[in-house]
């Protein structure tokens, strides 16, 4: 999630926590250790695939977070002249700050490597977009009335509860949608193939299903309020004829770790060089794929690794126009939506129906 939502979430902890002893320092508090694993992003890792895949990294382990918890509750119980708050509150309130941070941003798509240094996929169970103001707003309104009124527990308390509330609400989205794409998939014969379900920006209402299928993949939009609506697959090209010659690459086995088969290949010219393109496929929204990475150039017939990464811009499109269709598709399925409405035909195989 956004550095903001980690603050607010960390001070809405720290204030249910700690609030009755600390007071107003509990907030504080925990708006800073709630987003101090985002400072990893000021590291760099000398190149952009490495940046990307490198973030939400060491410092969003839950072992490196555990320990540090430990650390501080242990040298706040010995230093603090609070003698009445015990070290095992000392541990809640670090412990739960700290560690719901990557647990939060591990309900996102990027994904978050909970579980470093084992060398283990990103954990990613995508129910919130990485920024979603209504999960957001329960919490800083409630460490607003807790800052201004200074009985900080309660108000902060409710703001958490609303906010938990709404991750529920987001599950229950999520398993509706599935079961309204289920039929669809499975009349293709699509029902076991790798699919990824996530909300698209700022919502839990219209949802985003990507399905591989070999060479393909195919994109979907599905509504909670979509009724008897029958969900509508595009079919896209991979470019998986590429894969292989990415593979042979450091930074394309990285990327594939990263984001597995959710990756398209391209051919695109740089600098009047051939150069292989490798786009997460996951990230963004369709035409909107703002992790696009170098690879290869080609030199004769064959591929040889670039010295160093680049992060390619998404193409430029009018994302207003997006983002306003988007919403009015948020709670009806007229007027139909449809991915391709923002991407390069050339990357079509098959529209369906209306689209």
């Amino acid at each position: 999630m956004d550095s903001m939502t980690q603050a607010a979430l960390g001070a809405a902890i720290g204030g249910a926590v700690l609030g009755r002893r600390l007071g107003r320092k509990a907030v504080l508090i925990g708006a800073v250790l709630g987003t101090l694993p985002d400072l990893d992003v000021i590291i760099d890792y000398g190149d952009a695939v490495a940046n990307v895949t490198r973030h939400r990294g060491f410092s969003h382990s839950l072992f490196v977070l555990a320990g540090l918890a430990a650390v501080l509750a242990l040298l706040s119980a010995r230093l603090s002249r609070t003698r009445e708050i015990s070290p095992a509150r000392w541990g809640a309130f670090f412990g739960l700050i700290l560690l719901t941070h990557p647990l939060l941003d591990a309900l996102t798509t990027y994904g978050t490597q909970l579980w470093w240094p084992l060398d283990v996929r990103p954990a990613a169970w995508p129910h919130v977009f990485i920024i979603d103001p209504l999960y957001t707003l329960p919490l800083l309104g409630g460490i607003a009335v807790a800052l201004i009124s200074g009985r900080v527990a309660r108000p902060a308390t409710w703001g958490l509860a609303l906010a938990c509330a709404y991750l529920v609400l987001s599950m229950g989205a999520r398993q509706l949608v599935e079961a309204r794409i289920e039929p669809v998939l499975a009349e293709r014969g699509l029902e076991e193939a790798p699919r990824l379900v996530q909300p698209t920006p700022f919502n839990i209402l219209l949802w985003r299903i990507t399905v591989v299928d070999g060479p393909r993949y195919h994109e979907a939009l599905v509504g909670v309020f979509d009724g008897d609506s029958a969900p509508l697959l595009e079919t896209y090209i991979r470019g998986a004829e590429l894969e292989a010659e990415a593979l042979d690459s450091r930074r394309g086995r990285r990327l594939d770790w990263f984001a597995g088969l959710f990756l398209r290949y391209e051919v695109r010219e740089r600098g009047g060089r051939d150069t292989l393109v490798a786009t997460d496929l996951r990230l963004g929204f369709p035409g909107f794929h703002p992790f696009a990475f170098t690879l290869a150039t080609r030199e004769g017939s064959d591929w040889r690794p670039v010295a160093l990464s680049e992060q390619l811009a998404s193409p430029g499109r009018d994302r207003r126009e997006a983002l306003t269709r988007l919403g009015a598709r948020l709670l009806s399925p007229e007027p139909r939506l449809c991915t391709s409405d923002f991407v390069s035909r050339r990357w079509l195989i098959a529209p369906t129906g209306p689209c």
